[in-house]
């Protein structure tokens, strides 16, 4: 039996290729309102929060999940 070496994109169940379509249409308007926020009032949740939401933009970006 041959095993895959990476995971294909269509390996994935319906419903969890919705959720990433969904996330991956939200997390522009959530990211952009965050560092918003963080420039007004920078807390260390903020910062925190803005660094999470950048890296899921990123990793969405670049499909590494």
């Amino acid at each position: 039996m041959k095993r895959r070496k990476f995971i294909a994109k269509y390996s994935y169940q319906p419903w969890f290729r919705t959720c990433r379509r969904v996330c991956a249409q939200l997390i522009v308007p959530f990211t952009l309102f965050q560092l918003i926020r963080t420039l007004l009032i920078p807390t260390v949740f903020d910062v925190l929060l803005l660094t999470v939401f950048i890296a899921i933009a990123v990793s969405l970006y670049f499909e590494v999940v």
